[in-house]
């Protein structure tokens, strides 16, 4: 269902949340977020639950040297000290440093959501299409998409080829030598598509102000306002509990 939703408002909802989250210094709110996008994954986009919560592993690990940070070399503003001696978790330290590795986590998921759930091309033509995007830019950006994967292949192509030519099956993850030694040959292939990328913008005259037709481009439909409407209550409801 969220992979379904137009882009630009799910970007929109994203970032107001992940802004609510960094001006509200309350661990009930940043609670809620979490437990909001954990559930919109797995009841919604039909995640499994382990897959969610190895993606908290990430923003925990950078939330918990908030957290160190906060409790051992700490010196506190005088909004952190008030807002965090009103909880009941210890010393205000703690209290902050829960907090703050809360906040990573909570903004982290948000993140998470938005990049798990939209479709990079869509976004792309979305932005051509309502943002004006320039369409030298957008075709730059189909390319980089296209590349980065590309570039796995022909790494891995590379490194059969070298293992076929040693008659010994290659390694399953390549040591510092064999990375170093791939760079200049990927460097080579990346020159070679820029090139042939140039030469494809070129020739689909992608100057500027020009009238163009995006294929495939999302629309905007009721579902998107329906999910603009609920995320906003549900924010709002989570900032009136707080205050």
């Amino acid at each position: 269902m969220l992979s379904g939703l137009h882009p630009l408002p799910k970007l929109a909802i994203c970032l107001i949340w992940i802004v609510a989250s960094i001006l509200i210094f309350d661990l009930g709110f940043q609670l809620f977020t979490i437990a909001l996008v954990a559930g919109a994954l797995i009841v919604l986009d039909r995640r499994p639950p382990h897959i969610v919560l190895l993606l908290m592993v990430p923003f925990a690990l950078f939330g918990f040297g908030f957290f160190t940070t906060s409790v051992l070399f700490r010196e506190d503003s005088h909004f952190a000290i008030q807002m965090a001696g009103e909880t009941p978790f210890g010393s205000p330290a703690v209290s902050a440093g829960l907090i703050l590795f809360c906040r990573a986590i909570a903004c982290g998921m948000v993140s998470a959501l938005f990049a798990l759930t939209t479709d990079p091309g869509a976004f792309i033509k979305a932005l051509m299409l309502h943002c004006r995007l320039a369409p030298s830019v957008g075709f730059a950006l189909f390319q980089a998409l296209n590349l980065v994967p590309d570039l796995g292949h022909e790494m891995q192509q590379i490194r059969l080829a070298r293992a076929m030519r040693k008659g010994r099956p290659p390694k399953r993850i390549p040591g510092p030598f064999e990375l170093g030694s791939l760079i200049v040959p990927l460097l080579a292939y990346a020159i070679r598509r820029a090139g042939r990328s140039a030469i494809a913008m070129e020739a689909r005259g992608l100057a500027p102000g020009q009238k163009r037709t995006v294929m495939n481009a999302p629309l905007l439909k009721r579902r998107d306002s329906a999910f603009v409407i609920i995320s906003c209550l549900l924010l709002l409801s989570a900032i009136t509990q707080v205050i």
